[in-house]
């Protein structure tokens, strides 16, 4: 199978030991940024849809776990097809010499376990990318129909575009195979502007259409529930975040401290100017803004974080904070109901992200070529990304939508979903199980 090193200086057992270990560290991480999601989510949504939210998050780990270790890897990261459209390895990972994660297993046990922790890495980046998706249909979504969305989604959109983007082989700096849009295109996308916030935040739009509005949906219709919540994830997705961003390196080098110190500025950059949108157009900073800000930052530094200098790291964070706070407000304007704002955080950020690598991106952007070839190329990976994402996911959310239903009734979502759909409640003082009558 391919995999897409970033290339060790040397192959001595040590170095290799030290890019084991600090990718183990990583994916712990990114691995904690789901429940962090729950948290964040959670805090965000009704006192009565807390547990369904976070459900979701968490359902999300067990079910695209499973996948990715059954065929999910074999699909993106792929040996003999790896440059194709999709990516397969044999069959759905089957292999008549090889049965899934035989070969990396086997090498494990000799000692050289780095590519069964890529593999794990690599799981951690589908499991968040698909649990993003779930904000996008808050307090009106069946439990079980998110998890066949989830799965048809993962496996349809998610592994193949990981495979696009994530899965290629460099030698001497220079990438020598892999997936098309990285080795054909040109695309340039370090952490997963593409394949994780471009393609949450298209298949949350799709989504939202497919399943419609909230009941009584309108501006202030819902407050966040729990404020401290929100902060609380907010600030888990952050710390995971340095293992999303500086593990993308696979090597604890100084490309990954250039990540490093890029995935601090940028959020501070956000934080600080949504705050300021804010004040000016709302009369107050608020903690859910700055969260949400912080958020944003993280989204658009995905792509770049080793691309940008900090100063355009913490520019990037800056611009990003206000143009996803005003695009928060355009759904009011367009009439979609994103619920928790994936689209206007995670696909927005995303592409501005993204695009930045060919505006200032250090030796390859406009600003010091002089040319928008780069620019082009992370147009088309945004496009490409965003319409496969957006079509896979209108499809699946529609077939599911007139088959088993995607909603629950308008009564139960009145009600609330969390005693409907699993019988518990977030908290004892909203469970009628709990009150007590003389």
């Amino acid at each position: 199978m391919l995999l897409p090193l970033r290339v060790l200086s040397d192959n001595s057992q040590v170095q290799h030991d030290n890019a084991t270990f600090f990718l183990i560290i990583c994916s712990a991480m990114v691995l904690f940024m789901t429940p962090g999601l729950a948290f964040f989510y959670g805090g965000l949504v009704r006192v009565s849809s807390v547990v369904s939210m976070m459900m979701m998050s968490f359902g999300s780990i067990a079910l695209v776990g499973t996948l990715w270790v059954v065929y999910g890897y074999a699909m993106s990261f792929g040996g003999a097809s790896s440059s194709g459209f999709l990516g397969f390895d044999g069959v759905f990972g089957i292999d008549t010499n090889k049965l899934f994660f035989a070969d990396v297993f086997n090498a494990a046990k000799a000692g050289t376990g780095f590519d069964l922790v890529f593999a794990g890495f690599q799981g951690t980046f589908a499991i968040i990318t698909v649990a993003l998706i779930s904000g996008a249909i808050a307090d009106r979504a069946r439990f079980g129909s998110w998890m066949i969305f989830a799965a048809l989604w993962a496996t349809l959109a998610y592994f193949p575009i990981a495979g696009w983007v994530f899965n290629f082989t460099l030698e001497n700096g220079k990438i020598v195979d892999g997936g098309w849009l990285v080795k054909d295109v040109g695309l340039l996308d370090f952490a997963g502007g593409t394949a994780v916030e471009v393609a949450s935040g298209a298949g949350a739009l799709a989504i939202a259409l497919v399943v419609g509005k909230r009941f009584g949906f309108s501006k202030g219709m819902n407050v966040p529930h729990n404020v401290p919540l929100t902060l609380i994830g907010a600030g888990i997705l952050w710390f995971g975040w340095f293992g999303f961003n500086a593990g993308s390196e696979l090597a604890a080098d100084g490309l990954a401290s250039l990540s490093f110190i890029n995935t601090l500025v940028a959020p501070v950059g956000g934080l600080i100017t949504w705050s300021i949108y804010d004040r000016i157009r709302h009369g107050k900073p608020t903690a859910i803004g700055a969260a949400s800000g912080a958020i944003a930052g993280l989204v658009a530094i995905t792509p770049s974080c080793a691309f940008l200098t900090p100063l355009w790291a913490l520019a990037l964070g800056a611009v990003v904070g206000v143009v996803c706070a005003y695009a928060v407000e355009l759904k009011w304007v367009l009439g979609f109901d994103d619920s928790l704002d994936v689209v206007g955080i995670h696909l927005v950020g995303g592409i501005v992200g993204t695009l930045a690598i060919g505006l200032v991106g250090t030796n390859v952007g406009l600003l010091q070529t002089g040319t928008w070839e780069q620019f082009g190329k992370q147009a088309i990976g945004v496009l490409v990304v965003g319409i496969w994402a957006f079509a896979a996911s209108w499809l699946i959310a529609f077939a599911i939508q007139k088959t088993v239903g995607f909603r629950v009734k308008s009564t139960d979502e009145i009600a609330g979903v969390d005693l409907v759909l699993h019988g518990e409640s977030a908290y004892s003082e909203t469970d009628p199980r709990w009150r007590w009558t003389p």
